[in-house]
């Protein structure tokens, strides 16, 4: 068997293999690799039978495997976005938040949340007003601001009042009009 063809292919199933063995996997992998890795320590971060400390460092795993995919998304940056907010709202809810890690941090999701969205809420509001009469690129964007958003009712929970717990909440709103 050549190196490349062992590249494409990881050797065994990944769920099985210890945190370090799919930490240096990550670091070398690519493309396809990186997804099943990323699910693979998901799986392990999901697992209840682990104690919290550990979970939260397969799921850290989980988000170096999803920022590696990330580097070179092409056209996937949106879905990639998603899913790393989804994971860091998921870890926030259940082992709760951990203002010294940004990735475990309400205020930093909320931040980075915010910083993923071209639109502002009135602006959203306005285009989706009107989306069914408009080109497909643009209901794509709504869309993307509508999966990038999908947290949101979770997560203002965790926010002190300010002007991003206020943005949020308008999006919660604005989420309810985007196709």
């Amino acid at each position: 068997m050549s190196s490349d063809t062992h590249r494409e292919e990881p050797a065994g199933d990944l769920s099985t293999w210890t945190f370090d063995q799919l930490q240096a996997f990550i670091h070398d992998a690519c493309g396809q690799q990186l997804e099943t890795a990323r699910v693979a320590a998901l799986g392990h971060a999901y697992n209840s039978s682990h104690p919290q400390k550990v979970r939260r460092q397969w799921a850290k795993l989980s988000l170096l495997a999803s920022r590696r995919m990330f580097d070179h998304a092409d056209g996937r940056a949106a879905r990639l976005a998603q899913q790393e907010f989804m994971l860091r709202m998921w870890v926030i809810d259940r082992l709760g938040p951990d203002d010294t890690d940004t990735d475990w941090s309400p205020e930093a999701l909320a931040c980075d949340t915010l910083d993923a969205l071209a639109f502002t809420p009135p602006q959203a509001a306005g285009i989706a007003e009107s989306w069914r009469d408009l080109p497909t690129e643009q209901i794509r964007e709504l869309r993307r601001h509508k999966n990038l958003t999908a947290h949101l009712e979770s997560l203002v929970d965790y926010l002190a009042p300010g002007p991003a717990r206020e943005q949020l909440l308008t999006w919660t709103a604005i989420r309810l009009l985007l196709p």
